[in-house]
């Protein structure tokens, strides 16, 4: 059994090393046995396939999930279908409401269309994700290497994040599905027969906001499916900011 502990700064490397090579659940065990608060964030495909390994650990586990208020509909039924399968607690995170309120009137419900994204997300994810980690030691991802061409293809499977460590206290991420394949998640969910968002089945495989979200052709990267009026390499919300190249 490994020992519950807050891995330093020189340790995460170290454990990053050790684990690279590691079944995904074994990464989520390591987490799960981190001394302090940790938590599976949960939206999509990749974060379901985590929900389960860690379901099958046995051990107590958190999820928590961003409600940004732009969500398809299908999405809200997968979440309460997920809650709903494994008996869990979802805890949901909400944009403040001055803040969304704030944009619109000034900008339209659709600024980002001409301004990127950045400034929406922002509020709506970003905002609501750094409160929810200040009360967080750690969080687990679904990132993929091959999720996006340019800017996750050197994630490892466990990091300090600096994005979202503070002063006092460094926050560790877990990528258990670093090497997976958008083959293998899908392979994962069929064999288990685990629930999974319906939008799927309409040609959608990266699925965020509903006005920034479509289904993309036979052929084309799952990422040209997120904010397809922008630049493809760089297609991140500021959840994962640090894996923009410089």
């Amino acid at each position: 059994m490994t020992a519950a502990i807050i891995p330093t700064i020189d340790h995460v490397d170290a454990l990053a090393s050790e684990y690279a090579d590691k079944y995904p659940s074994e990464i989520i065990e390591l987490a799960l046995n981190q001394a302090g608060e940790i938590a599976i964030s949960f939206s999509g495909a990749e974060d379901v396939v985590l929900i389960d390994m860690a379901y099958r650990l046995r051990k107590p586990f958190r999820v928590f999930s961003l409600d940004t208020g732009r969500l398809h509909p299908e999405t809200y039924q997968f979440l309460e279908k997920v809650r709903e399968f494994y008996q869990i607690d979802i805890e949901v995170c909400f944009p403040d409401a001055s803040s969304v309120q704030d944009l619109v009137t000034t900008k339209g419900m659709f600024s980002f269309f001409k301004d990127g994204h950045q400034e929406c997300c922002g509020i709506r994810k970003v905002q609501p994700l750094r409160k929810k980690l200040a009360t967080l030691d750690g969080w687990i991802t679904g990132q993929r290497k091959d999720q996006s061409p340019n800017t996750r293809t050197d994630i490892p499977v466990i990091q300090a994040d600096a994005g979202f460590s503070g002063p006092n206290k460094q926050l560790i991420k877990y990528n258990p599905l670093a090497n997976w394949s958008s083959a293998d998640v899908w392979n994962y969910i069929r064999m288990m027969e685990i629930p999974y968002n319906p939008l799927h089945e309409r040609g959608f495989i990266s699925i965020g906001c509903e006005p920034c979200t479509r289904p993309v052709l036979p052929n084309q990267h799952e990422r040209e499916g997120r904010w397809w009026w922008e630049e493809a390499t760089q297609k991140e919300c500021g959840l994962h900011l640090g894996n923009l190249k410089k």
